[in-house]
């Protein structure tokens, strides 16, 4: 019996805790929702409530379907969210830029839109690192130790009983995304995985564009 207790309680120190939280993902999800109803009707790609409501309604069989344990039901639902809000930030972002071009927005309006759009670049591209990351979190939740990654975070390099229990979770990659879109590179998380090298491309060319036509029409201003 003594035996049994040591190895339950020796099992259970080296095992992984059950699943990381959805929730920050779900409160991006709404944010980005939410960024969309800020945009002028000129730059938004439908009526400004349109995304959010797309978004609200969506996550309810997201999360249903998680809770039941429908991983693939969860992964697809989860996709068309994502590539919801993905087309819509690059739709209102080519807008922006011809609105700049054209001279016909006023100025207060472009400036407003890109610093929306700025944090909608953070919010999608973590949102996607986080959700092809090894796998996804439901393929994640599945093992006990993060070795698998498409990133090297430190947390990984570390020895012990922490580094086997640790597997990186929303905020994690929302902190990589947003050193991608100031830094325009990945400071402490070295990248392993191709793809992700071409998604932090393109994660850092909007950034830089959005930033560059903020400051270009700052000047204009003044």
């Amino acid at each position: 019996m003594p035996d049994n207790k040591v190895a339950a309680s020796g099992a259970a120190a080296t095992s992984k805790p059950a699943g990381e939280p959805r929730w920050p993902a779900i409160v991006a999800y709404l944010a980005l929702g939410a960024l969309n109803v800020i945009l002028p009707d000129e730059l938004s790609p439908g009526p400004y409530w349109l995304l959010l409501a797309v978004v609200a309604v969506l996550l309810i069989p997201t999360v249903i379907s998680h809770r039941a344990g429908q991983r693939h039901i969860n992964a697809i639902l989860s996709y068309v969210i994502l590539s919801a809000v993905t087309v819509s930030m690059i739709i209102s972002l080519v807008l922006m830029v011809l609105g700049i071009l054209s001279k016909k927005e006023p100025p207060v309006i472009l400036l407003r839109a890109a610093g929306a759009l700025w944090v909608a670049n953070v919010l999608v591209f973590a949102s996607w690192y986080w959700k092809l990351d090894a796998g996804g979190p439901n393929l994640r939740d599945t093992r006990t130790t993060h070795t698998e990654g498409a990133f090297l975070f430190p947390q990984m390099l570390l020895s012990g009983k922490q580094a086997r229990n640790w597997s990186p979770g929303f905020v994690d990659y929302l902190f990589l995304a947003f050193n991608t879109s100031t830094a325009f590179s990945p400071t402490d998380v070295p990248v392993l995985s191709r793809w992700a090298k071409l998604m932090m491309i393109v994660q850092a060319s909007i950034s830089l564009t959005t930033v560059v036509l903020i400051a270009a029409r700052a000047v204009n201003i003044l």
